[in-house]
């Protein structure tokens, strides 16, 4: 699929991964539709890419504001046949804490978001995808999600965030294969380290010591590298149904 002739969706598109697939398909001449619940940034960089670039306030758990996103894109553009999604959250607790056991409602939001909410968004947005009218391949439409290195090498106090990433790693193959009959790819990339919002909170050594657990290169991902993975899968036709590491080769440690 030509990025050029692409309308892509962004969940969790006003920053860190997001931010960087809408940078580089604007750059590439797609149109992009910003979905995020921070309408600030959304609008700002909305602003700042300029052209054919939009920003839809979307709570991707939300049936009906996730349905008045795609309405708004669907205005704008009158289609969409990427979709993008990398809305999620990471939350540190373990099973039993200092307190006692880990709040049944902390590792249910996680999993509310970062699972139940990437298929929220895939199930509105197939439903529209599948009147798009194929390439000469075929393809209608690119679903790409965001699981993580957790989903495989889950640390101590990762038990909600690896879950609700393991399950993201476990559809992708029995979407593929429904999507397939109606020429729809669906693909999942799992980062490892990355240099996003969720590390940047911590302080610049304990970020430095982290990439250097990574064997090659030695140094946190940078978004922009998530991104070029992106629109390779865009690019590539053959890609499908598949969980692709973009980690440098680490294998997290227990704690």
């Amino acid at each position: 699929m030509r990025l050029s002739d692409c309308v892509a969706v962004v969940t969790g598109g006003a920053s860190g991964l997001g931010e960087a697939c809408v940078r580089e398909l604007a750059d590439a001449g797609a149109k992009v539709a910003i979905f995020d619940l921070d309408e600030q940034r959304g609008e700002k960089l909305a602003a700042e890419l300029g052209g054919h670039i939009i920003f839809a306030r979307a709570d991707v758990t939300g049936d009906e504001s996730v349905q008045d996103a795609i309405r708004k894109t669907m205005t704008a553009f009158g289609g969409f046949n990427v979709v993008i999604n990398c809305a999620g959250i990471g939350v540190a607790c373990k099973a039993l804490t200092k307190k006692g056991p880990m709040p049944l409602a902390e590792f249910n939001r996680v999993v509310q978001i970062n699972l139940v909410g990437t298929f929220n968004v895939i199930r509105l947005a197939l439903e529209q995808m599948v009147r798009n009218t194929p390439n000469g391949e075929g393809e209608r439409g690119v679903i790409i999600n965001t699981a993580s290195a957790a989903a495989f090498d889950g640390q101590v106090g990762q038990p909600a965030y690896s879950a609700s990433k393991a399950g993201v790693v476990g559809m992708t193959l029995p979407l593929a294969r429904e999507c397939a009959d109606y020429g729809v790819r669906v693909m999942t990339i799992a980062p490892g380290l990355f240099n996003t919002p969720m590390l940047a909170l911590l302080p610049e050594a304990v970020r430095e010591a982290l990439g250097k657990m990574v064997p090659f290169p030695q140094r946190l991902g940078r978004p922009c590298e998530y991104a070029m993975l992106a629109r390779h899968i865009i690019e590539n036709p053959m890609l499908n149904g598949e969980v692709i590491r973009l980690d440098g080769a680490i294998r997290m440690a227990p704690k």
